[in-house]
């Protein structure tokens, strides 16, 4: 078990283009955490340096108590899995669960054992005999992750390991993730693209853009006080809606101007607004579509809008909508309460009314994007 330190680590290629910039990160042991963020934003490369695959241009990583920076990928006491499995085809399941504990010169006794625990735990025992070409992309995935579990590492490192796989598949091997992390209780740092994979699967997310770091935190924090306009877009489905408005301050308290409605702006919010001294300015509000309440009749305070698209998504229905032929937003509206005449009446074209309350807007600095509620 080990913990990882990321100072100043920084990747360049061929000398000028900088792929990830001052990364700074402490993982504790036994934690799980999650780089995410759009394609070509360093993750990956971030997670190569890490496993000794790419050299690091500055910085110094340190694994447990030692600096790694110039040791070798098979002396950093780590697993990786990739992507694309990366199994033998021409040898057995078992053979290819084995063959880094081979390289290792290790007892035979003690490498069957270790296979074959592994293989209990991800439930693939009775696929040892047979070749990767016999198996199901969920099956390889987990003979990839088997793979890496018999080599007993100080740190696992994944890299997009269910981006092969289909939706449903995606969803059950997420959850064996989850059983496995608690059965091996070790460091894990997983990549990925995919939020709703970072939001189910980390302890801590490092959400990344453009090879910097924009926010580290658990979860909920970073769903719940985004620390600007990108983390609030990236985390969330569907993403946060973002409106022009105007923060009026007056003597210590707050209200907004949004969409011909006014909003005030107490509790939590408000006193983070005046700890800031924050002056009345141009802002963009943001609000979750969960976050909003639908009204199907005009009411003090609701915005009138009218229905763009309806999606069926089930339990609910996601509605885009437009308040003026510009501004348009995503309502989410549960179907378990609405009569049949509401849902025949939410089509294109009809007026729908919508309300949300000051606790779960979210106010940013059109120039800067940075939020204006967050506190570090």
């Amino acid at each position: 078990m080990a913990s990882v330190t990321l100072e100043g680590v920084k990747k360049i290629y061929d000398g000028k283009v900088i792929a990830v910039h001052d990364f700074n990160l402490q993982i504790k042991d036994k934690e799980f955490v999650v780089f995410v963020g759009p394609s070509g934003c360093g993750k990956s490369t971030t997670l190569r340096m890490i496993a000794g695959l790419e050299d690091i241009s500055e910085g110094t990583l340190t694994i447990g108590d030692r600096v790694v920076n110039d040791v070798e990928p098979k002396d950093r006491d780590i697993a990786m899995v990739f992507q694309n499995y990366a199994l033998y085809p021409h040898i057995s399941v078992y053979e290819n669960m084995a063959f880094p504990l081979r390289i290792r010169k290790m007892d035979n006794d003690e490498i069957h054992r270790r296979v074959c625990q592994a293989a209990e735990i991800l439930g693939i025992t009775e696929y040892l005999t047979r070749k990767p070409k016999a198996l199901s992309g969920g099956q390889r995935q987990r003979v990839a992750i088997g793979r890496a579990i018999v080599r007993e590492p100080a740190v696992f490192l994944m890299d997009e390991p269910l981006s092969n796989l289909d939706a449903k598949l995606r969803n059950q091997m997420r959850a064996e993730i989850i059983l496995l992390r608690k059965r091996l209780d070790t460091t894990f740092i997983y990549v990925t693209h995919d939020q709703t994979e970072a939001m189910t699967l980390g302890d801590r997310i490092v959400i990344m853009k453009d090879g910097f770091i924009q926010q580290v935190g658990t979860p909920q924090e970073v769903f719940d006080t985004p620390k600007n306009l990108f983390v609030a877009g990236f985390i969330g489905a569907p993403q946060m809606n973002f409106i022009p408005a105007k923060l009026n301050a007056n003597g210590g308290s707050y209200s907004v101007d949004v969409l011909g409605t006014t909003v005030k702006v107490d509790g939590v919010k408000g006193d983070i607004l005046a700890r800031k001294n924050a002056a009345s300015q141009d802002v963009i509000l943001g609000v979750r579509p969960e976050h909003t309440t639908v009204c199907f009749d005009k009411t003090e305070g609701a915005i009138e809008s009218t229905i763009l698209v309806n999606e069926m998504m089930g339990s609910e229905l996601h509605l885009h909508v437009t308040t003026d032929g510009t501004n348009k937003i995503i309502l989410r509206l549960p179907t378990i309460d609405l009569s049949e005449e509401q849902r025949a009446g939410l089509v294109y074209g009809n007026k729908l009314y919508f309300t949300f309350a000051s606790k779960v807007i979210h106010l940013f600095d059109p120039q800067t994007e940075e939020s204006l509620l967050f506190e570090a």
